[in-house]
This record gives C-alpha cells, structure tokens and sequence, in this order.
C-alpha cells in the first residue's frame, strides 16, 4: 500500500535590479563676478567706569544720541538703522576683586545706499566706525546665482556630451546630479581702501569703496552612456 503525498513550496519572487554600466562621473562650474550693492558700517564705543549703572548710563546716552543722529537718514532699503552688541562687563584685579566696569555698544547701519550710510556714519560723534563690510543684496545675489548656474550646467550638458561621443556612444542619460553654489566676495581691506577711495565733497563723510563677489555654481553628478 502507497500512501501518496503532496508537498507544496512556497516560493518567493525576488526582484533584482539590474547592474548599470557604462556610468561616467563629471563635474562643471560656472562663475559670475557681480559688483557688491550692500554696505555695512558698525560704529561702537567703549567705556570704562568704577561701577555697572553708570557705565550703562554712558553707553545708552551714546547710542540713543547715535540712534537720534541715524534715523534722520532711514530710507528703506537704502538705509537701514540697528543696534548690534552691548554689554558690560566686570574688570579684576590680582586678587581676583572686581576693580572696575568696563562695556561697548555698538550701531549697524546697512543698505544699498552707499552716499547715505557713508555720509550718516561720519555725522555720528558719539560713536567711533569700527567695522566697514561689503556685500550682495538677495536680488543680486539669486541673480547671479541664476547666471552662474546656467552656465554650470551648459558645460556639464557639453562635457557629457563630448566623453559621450569620444567612447563612440551615441547618447547618454542622466542618472543622478547635485548642485551647489558658493560666494568668493571681497572686502578691502581698510588701508588698501584708503588708498584706493573715492572722497565725497562732504569731509565727514566717510570714504568707501566697493569691490565685486564672485558667485560660483558647482554641478556634479552621474551620467549612463547609451
């Protein structure tokens, strides 16, 4: 007597991906200089006094008399007024004793007016210029990075192209890329500067100078050659 048995076997599909071929890796970069539209100017104090109270009473009689001086000038995005730091700090002797206070207050003015600001900053005396920055507003910035990026990419659309051709394919398809962008900017610094500067007519104004960032866009990535 047979006995008759069935066996049944699950079994599981499995999916390979198929091995890609043929990938070259490349990369292109595309530059753009553009002339810096934004100024910033910081003017500070620092003060020194026996005790905290009175050191700030200082420093907010100078600030609020710079504040009263730069707001004559706000105008928008040709002109913008803020405080930056301020702050009062203990000074200690060997002994480890508070001897002394000493704190710094600071006033940012920024925009695209350069006349404004240069002239505003050198109004301001109860405030010393401590810092002169250059640098691009956010239109001019996406702007060049739209021009820097164009070009990035029609020489790494070329370059493709060429190894493509070069290893006798006909094609070739993009499998993956990356893009990125950096600013190089340039700030003179502030002797060059002087030397350098256009003077206003206006002696208290003070003397600037622009110079121009370069906007770099790099695009990377992978490409299957068909």
């Amino acid at each position: 007597m047979f006995s008759i048995y069935s066996i049944h076997i699950d079994a599981q599909t499995l999916l390979v991906a198929p091995t890609l071929s043929n990938l070259v890796q490349l990369s292109a970069q595309g530059s753009i200089e553009v002339q810096q539209d934004t100024l910033t100017i910081s003017l500070s104090t620092t003060r020194e006094s026996g005790d905290s109270a009175s050191l700030q009473l200082l420093l907010k009689a100078a600030l609020e008399t710079a504040l009263v001086e730069a707001k004559k000038a706000v105008n928008g995005n040709g002109m913008a007024v803020r405080t930056g730091q301020f702050n009062v700090t203990p000074r200690y002797d060997k002994l480890g004793k508070i001897n002394g206070w000493q704190g710094n207050a600071e006033l940012i003015l920024e925009g695209t007016d350069f006349e404004r600001i240069a002239s505003t900053a050198g109004k301001i005396q109860s405030l010393s210029v401590s810092n002169v920055s250059f640098g691009l507003s956010r239109d001019q910035r996406l702007s060049a990075e739209s021009k820097a990026q164009a070009i990035a990419i029609s020489r790494f659309k070329t370059k493709a192209s060429e190894i493509s051709t070069g290893f006798g394919f006909s094609a070739y398809t993009l499998r993956e890329v990356s893009i990125a962008a950096a600013d190089q900017g340039y700030t003179p610094r502030p002797r060059i500067m002087a030397m350098g500067m256009k003077m206003a007519s206006d002696e208290s104004t003070v003397p600037v100078e622009a110079g121009k960032n370069t906007i770099v866009v790099n695009v990377s990535g992978t490409v299957q050659l068909n």
